[in-house]
């Protein structure tokens, strides 16, 4: 039982042929338990460059690589399975998306207004403390539009919202050539293309 539990440390055992005492080593014990709930972190950085908050930050950071290598593996990049064979082009593949995973993040952060993304994260606190979402955060979450009345919407929800923005080829009665066309866009899918700098195209190059 002690080896399963780990718990040798806890304890003073003593067996002869016809007695078994045990007895708790209370000082050990309470050593223990004054670190319940903490933990270690352990840098090879100097702490000129990196100071312990810092330290506590960097690694509460690592649920955005976390998050990433998510969203490239399932979520919205698909990155497996590859069926690929060749070194040079299974690297390619990674490549493209890494760098759809970057292009990702980008829209993310500029389309922030037209989803439930906080627009105006507060400066990184005291690393330790509970984190809490701004009032400002918990409004547009709560009240899922803006002030002139149009629905938030999730990420992926937003890219469904301008899939629905289709090309039509219309050809005139009596012309030889179709024209492209799109539909009028809503005031989103206008807002959308004007917060990345770009006018709506009328197709994909």
């Amino acid at each position: 039982m002690i080896s399963k539990y780990k718990t040798g440390k806890h304890f003073e055992v003593t067996i002869t042929d016809d007695s078994l005492t045990v007895q708790r080593r209370q000082d050990r014990i309470d050593a223990e338990a004054a670190l319940d709930g903490s933990c270690v972190l352990r840098t090879p950085v100097p702490a000129a460059d990196l100071d312990a908050p810092a330290v506590v930050t960097a690694c509460k950071n690592l649920r955005y690589v976390e998050r990433d290598f998510r969203h490239i593996k399932s979520d919205d990049l698909d990155l497996r399975p590859v069926f690929h064979r060749l070194e040079e082009r299974v690297r390619a593949h990674v490549l493209i998306c890494m760098l759809a995973c970057y292009l990702t993040w980008y829209l993310r952060k500029a389309w922030a207004p037209l989803t439930y993304t906080d627009e105006n994260p507060p400066p990184p606190g005291n690393p330790v403390a509970p984190a809490r979402r701004p009032a400002a955060a918990q409004a547009k979450a709560a009240c899922r539009h803006d002030a002139s009345g149009r629905p938030h919407r999730s990420f992926r929800g937003l890219l469904s919202h301008l899939a629905t923005l289709p090309r039509n080829q219309v050809r005139f009665a009596g012309a030889t050539a179709d024209v492209p066309m799109l539909t009028e866009p809503t005031s989103a899918q206008r807002e959308a293309f004007d917060l990345i700098g770009v006018p709506i195209p009328l197709a994909l190059k």
